[in-house]
């Protein structure tokens, strides 16, 4: 069985869901592939311990603290390959950035392969199923595009900006399938 409980954050409403243990997703309204890696209905219960925890990490976060993911349970569901790129993201520090690219090099060094694909690990970011505390709001495109933030764009701003990154040689993309 699963549990779900509303969260009303500076960015909006978010939807925390659990499996009684461990936090299995936060998303953001209208978030892209919200809730999708739950396959069955969720019960509403404000009252499961984990989810007292992600309130309170939460809250520390929108106050300007600066939590870890492993502060909390987590358990999101995903292929090996999503959970590999997922724990690199659980590693980018807070109010810095890295890249697609970058996160690339990174899973093909420790796969001992001569490349990996941006856009592959871009796929694995963009299906975070634990928004905000699994940080893919971090990761940004080469020369600082601000592309690929399944909350959207606007929100990926406020969320680095709520972190000090500095944004002013960053850019929003004029087109593409990931705005």
């Amino acid at each position: 069985m699963y549990f779900k409980m509303e969260y009303m954050s500076p960015l909006g409403p978010l939807t925390m869901a659990s499996d009684g243990n461990a936090l299995i997703g936060l998303w953001m309204e209208g978030q892209k592939y919200f809730a999708a890696t739950v396959q069955e209905e969720m019960a509403e219960n404000d009252d499961l311990p984990v989810f007292n925890d992600a309130k309170s990490w939460l809250d520390k976060y929108f106050a300007g603290g600066k939590p870890v993911p492993s502060d909390l349970p987590l358990a999101p569901a995903g292929s090996a390959f999503r959970q590999e790129v997922w724990q690199l993201l659980c590693e980018i520090p807070y109010g810095e950035i890295t890249t697609y690219g970058q996160l690339a090099k990174e899973i093909a060094k420790k796969r001992n392969k001569p490349g990996m694909s941006a856009q592959a690990i871009g796929g694995a970011v963009g299906h975070n199923p634990i928004s905000i505390i699994i940080p893919c709001h971090r990761v940004v495109g080469s020369a600082g595009s601000l592309t690929g933030y399944a909350g959207g764009i606007e929100k990926k701003i406020q969320l680095l900006a709520l972190e000090g990154v500095d944004m002013s040689s960053m850019s929003i993309p004029k087109k593409g399938t990931a705005l």
